[in-house]
């Protein structure tokens, strides 16, 4: 895209939206710089997803008089489950139990949870596949994690009924390349606590610490149990973070709260241009 706007030069207004900034590919970054510096500094607006990560981000730091927040929004749902999957669901896992819901990848902290897991010995589910997902249930295996279920992956009706059942959502991504969160979001929709780590984006912007849940350091396995025995052993703390994470969620990350703010920055965009 920006080699395309640069060659173009298109007559009128630009507006990017920044998910992140390139963490891993760091040697790539070096190359790649001054063509990403050429380009964000033609485009009229620079939209990012969270205060935090505009803070955080070296590269946008560059930019803030043209850069905007516009977090990222998922449509309010009201979910008629079937009550046989809620039966089997609850016969399987029970209800009581912390949920992680994600791709198996190297910045998911995956490793992490299987080692508060097994000091913890609190019962776990996870769902999800991906490129880890084989060196993630070894370990849980040599660990010995029968406190552990893996599920795989989940059509969406089957994860919603997880979501309400679970008693918390554990999401311990430990790098920037979790740039926001989206599956936070959708565990706040269904008004659960959250535990999640401090890492400069919107993870800590979706889910404020003692408010909505638990915001502990990365790579924390401590850290991690201490936060998931704050909310296994205090049902009314548990109820009050879900109910927080729900309310926040339906203040700032509905979709028609997206949808109404782009609306206004084209068209403010619109109005200056004429």
């Amino acid at each position: 895209m920006d080699m395309l706007h640069l060659s173009a030069r298109p007559d009128a207004r630009t507006v990017v939206t920044y998910h992140s900034d390139i963490v891993k590919q760091k040697r790539l970054m070096k190359l790649y710089q001054p063509l990403q510096e050429r380009f964000l500094s033609g485009v009229d607006c620079i939209v990012a997803s969270s205060p935090n990560y505009v803070a955080s981000s070296q590269t946008l730091k560059k930019y803030l008089d043209k850069t905007v927040v516009i977090p990222f929004g998922l449509e309010q749902q009201d979910v008629q489950h079937d009550p046989q999957r809620v039966a089997y669901w609850r016969e399987t896992v029970g209800d009581k139990f912390f949920l992680f819901v994600g791709t198996f990848r190297y910045y998911k902290g995956l490793h992490i949870l299987m080692d508060a897991a097994e000091r913890s010995r609190l019962p776990v589910v996870v769902v999800g596949g991906g490129p880890l997902e084989s060196e993630v249930r070894r370990e849980a295996q040599q660990r010995g994690l029968s406190n552990v279920m893996f599920t795989g992956m989940l059509n969406d009706e089957d994860k919603y009924i997880l979501f309400q059942l679970c008693r918390g959502v554990v999401f311990p991504s430990h790098l920037r390349s979790e740039a926001f969160g989206i599956t936070l979001l959708e565990r706040a929709r269904f008004a659960r606590p959250l535990i999640s780590c401090e890492i400069g984006t919107g993870t800590s912007f979706i889910n404020q610490d003692k408010v909505s849940g638990c915001v502990i350091p990365p790579n924390d396995s401590q850290a991690l149990v201490e936060a998931m025995n704050e909310l296994w052993n205090n049902e009314e703390t548990s109820n009050r973070y879900g109910e927080n994470s729900r309310r926040r969620f339906e203040e700032m990350f509905t979709a028609d709260h997206m949808i109404d703010a782009y609306v206004n920055l084209y068209t403010t965009l619109l109005e200056s241009k004429s």
